[in-house]
């Protein structure tokens, strides 16, 4: 398994949540969305011009801004 962050990941990728790194208020309200540790995630695309990242979690998808996705740790499949 390799460990990038969640913004790097290509439309159409899977990966594991590893881990969030982000300050409290944010690490509460992304977790009420999904982002839990273990739990799968899908990159549905990525925006224009450094635009929001659009993701699924299970059935919610949800939009997060570049930085957000970059604070997010995600396991793939050794490629």
């Amino acid at each position: 398994m390799t460990t990038v962050n969640l913004e790097t990941l290509k439309a159409g990728e899977t990966a594991t949540i590893a881990a969030v790194h982000t300050d409290r208020a944010l690490s509460y309200r992304l977790a009420a969305l999904g982002f839990r540790i273990g739990k799968r995630v899908e990159v549905i695309r990525h925006g224009r011009f450094s635009g929001p990242l659009h993701v699924r979690i299970g059935a919610t998808d949800i939009m997060l801004r570049k930085e957000e996705a970059q604070k997010i740790e995600v396991q793939t499949p050794a490629r």
